[in-house]
């Protein structure tokens, strides 16, 4: 799952801590701030009941990140989809770029579920923001760097900007999505996308929206009490 997605996992009833979708994109975060530092949810879990509100929030919000990748990346829309969009790409594009089909694959699933997502709930997207607002970037660094007990580079930093940015939005235009995908590539090393890469976007957009509804609730997780839903009733992760 990507940034919007999982925080639908809390704003889907109406309200939300902001602290909840600060943790719940906290492992994402640190993806790009600090890629070697993880915070899974067993370190997250003893927080789960802390006093401070404020943390414990944050928890949930980490331990429901790791709980909806579970599910999310074993169902079989996920896996279907990606696939078939790593196959495109490789049909369309040919295997002489290190472009990683599979990989692209798999993000491109993710981010088009945001825009998805952000499209079926008009305002939604505004409304994730302006909670974002709310959000002290330096506490969560700290805090987070306390429960991985590890570095967390330039989270803090990279926190503002991602409320700064709003990225997700540039989701919804062709040209600013293989923008925002090319940022990616770079990231991880990998080619940048072709020019014959854009057209095929409009046949992945609607295949992901043939299968939204089984790509944003799992229904094992249904009926579930609060701290099996944070911790998918494992804190393994």
């Amino acid at each position: 799952m990507n940034y919007l997605a999982h925080a639908w996992s809390f704003l889907r009833n109406g309200s939300a801590d902001p602290y909840e979708l600060a943790g719940v994109a906290v492992p994402d975060w640190l993806g790009v701030a600090s890629r070697r530092t993880k915070c899974r949810s067993r370190d997250a879990a003893p927080h789960l009941d802390s006093e401070n509100a404020q943390l414990a929030a944050l928890a949930r919000g980490v331990c429901r990140h790791h709980a909806d990748d579970a599910w999310f990346h074993e169902s079989p829309a996920f896996g279907a989809l990606s696939l078939g969009f790593a196959k495109t790409v490789r049909e369309a594009l040919g295997e002489s770029t290190s472009m990683r089909p599979w990989f692209l694959g798999h993000i491109l699933v993710e981010m088009l579920l945001d825009d998805e997502l952000a499209r079926r709930e008009p305002g939604l997207l505004d409304w994730y923001y302006e909670l974002m607002t709310h959000v002290d970037g330096a506490w969560v660094a700290a805090s987070i760097e306390r429960m991985a007990q590890r570095d967390v580079g330039d989270l803090a930093l990279f926190v503002e900007r991602y409320v700064e940015v709003r990225f997700l939005a540039d989701y919804r235009d062709d040209d600013a999505l293989v923008m925002r995908l090319n940022q990616v590539m770079q990231r991880v090393r990998l080619d940048k996308l072709p020019a014959a890469f854009t057209p095929l976007l409009a046949g992945f957009r609607g295949a992901v929206a043939a299968s939204f509804d089984e790509l944003v609730v799992d229904p094992d997780l249904v009926g579930k009490t609060p701290v099996a839903l944070e911790t998918g009733g494992s804190v393994s992760a």
